[in-house]
């Protein structure tokens, strides 16, 4: 077990063997809940990547409202459009 200490602008530094370990590159999230016996630091770690088939449904064509079908869907040019 490791002890950290708190700084006087709050903040604490982990050990860098536990950040290698877990993976934690600067920037990553940490969630952290009060407990009774203490705090809790868990990763919160990026939302899974979804198939498009995941997401079929979800995207409709903007002037009409209606749905695409998948084989004319081109996620790039959405995003081009989208970002102007």
């Amino acid at each position: 077990m490791s002890s950290v200490l708190v700084s006087a602008k709050g903040q604490v530094v982990l050990p860098a063997d536990l950040r290698r370990r877990l993976g934690l590159n600067p920037g990553a999230r940490l969630e952290v809940t009060e407990e009774p016996d203490g705090l809790r630091l868990r990763v919160q770690r990026a939302v899974p990547a979804a198939t498009v088939e995941e997401l079929a449904g979800m995207v409709t064509a903007p002037s009409r409202g209606k749905p695409r079908k998948l084989s004319g869907f081109d996620p790039a040019s959405m995003i081009a459009k989208t970002r102007g």
